[in-house]
């Protein structure tokens, strides 16, 4: 939890006010000139981090962050890059993620393996190796408050006297991969440093919008839309089996194949939705084959609507179950669940039997689907 003292009396007001109107708008932004509001988070590597943690360098860089956010991610690298361009006791780079996990929506992780907890954070951190303290304040988001990020990346630079000199851009092109003509935030570190003033002291911020907590309610809209969608099974022969394996669209295929009878398969169907959810309005989607007797088409309709399955789901005609193993894949042993990835055109990128690790699966189909930037040089 975020905490304030007397010399930052002005951050604490902001929060005041920034709690009052959170649910309408979005809070006051820190201005020019004023103390960096103290604080206390968590870091993915363990430690608590204040702005004390940072006393010895001359110039602060707080920059608000996420890990679903395309503009974010396009910023990683470049972040990691300026905390390894200034010597600590010169400048100290502090990335903060403030959303609410809550109130970021499945649908919203499309270009994303991963979303905003604080155990997701430690998995981005290690990812990409981060070389700079990464901080969540995503539950009470008073940091977040205080400062008054619009969007994500969004940086604050602040003086040896921690009073605010720069706020906005880190610069202003967001592919990864093209020169920016305006590099912002190293222009105002770089004067800070030189004792100049900085050129330009505001820009603004462009990325995914801050995800306040009050903003949760949208998620349980689009889950109560997504539980009205129907749900529908569909019988399935020979041909047609065949047919969903070789996948002659252009969408990236999940075929998961399952039973009623089959624990893992129930304990793992929720993340079949949540994968539906986060990328099926890219070129991806989940389609599921029972192994149950046709005999049993009710009883397996009314699990796939309790699971709210709205997406294409099939039962195999036949009851020949080695047939429909060799049909499947000739690779599977028949164990349940038995899960794979098929690119168009019928190449298999993953396969997996037994319970699928999600987080797996997601970095396989981002690494077929892209990021929202891919190097294209």
């Amino acid at each position: 939890m975020a905490f304030f003292n007397k010399r930052t009396i002005v951050g604490a007001l902001g929060l005041l006010v920034a709690v009052a109107f959170s649910d309408a708008q979005d809070p006051r932004i820190l201005e020019i000139g004023e103390e960096a509001p103290g604080f206390e988070l968590q870091g993915v590597d363990g430690r608590t981090y204040s702005l004390e943690s940072f006393r010895e360098a001359k110039v602060l860089a707080v920059i608000f962050t996420a890990n679903h956010c395309p503009t974010a991610q396009a910023y990683e690298e470049r972040i990691k890059q300026m905390s390894l361009d200034y010597p600590p006791d010169q400048v100290q780079v502090a990335a903060i993620s403030s959303n609410h996990p809550e109130a970021v929506c499945p649908e919203e992780l499309g270009y994303s393996d991963l979303g905003d907890s604080f155990e997701e954070m430690k998995v981005r951190a290690s990812d990409l190796e981060f070389n700079f303290p990464y901080l969540y304040d995503g539950d009470d988001q008073a940091v977040a408050l205080a400062y008054g990020p619009t969007a994500t990346p969004h940086v604050f630079i602040f003086d040896e006297e921690r009073l605010l000199r720069y706020r906005g851009r880190i610069d202003d092109m967001e592919n990864p991969y093209e020169t920016p003509a305006s590099q912002d935030a190293r222009n105002a570190i770089d004067a800070l440093l030189a004792g100049k003033p900085v050129p330009v002291e505001t820009t603004k911020a462009f990325g995914c919008s801050m995800k306040w907590a009050s903003k949760a309610e949208w998620r349980k809209r689009l889950d109560a839309q997504w539980k009205e969608k129907p749900v529908e099974l569909k019988l399935i022969g020979e041909e047609e089996l065949k047919d969903l394996v070789r996948n002659p669209g252009n969408k990236l295929r999940l075929i998961n194949v399952w039973a009623t009878w089959c624990g893992p398969c129930i304990i793992e169907f929720p993340e079949l939705v949540m994968l539906q959810r986060m990328y099926g309005q890219r070129d991806f989607e989940v389609l599921t084959v029972t192994t149950d007797d046709p005999s049993l088409a009710d009883k397996v309709r009314s699990f796939l609507e309790e699971k709210y399955a709205a997406f294409d789901n099939y039962m195999y005609r036949s009851d020949d179950r080695y047939g429909l193993i060799e049909l499947i894949d000739p690779e599977w042993q028949g164990n349940l669940p038995y899960t794979m990835l098929v690119a168009p055109g019928g190449e298999v990128i993953y396969r997996h039997a037994g319970i699928i690790d999600p987080l797996a699966v997601r970095k396989v189909i981002i690494g077929r689907l892209g990021r929202y930037y891919a190097d294209d040089r």
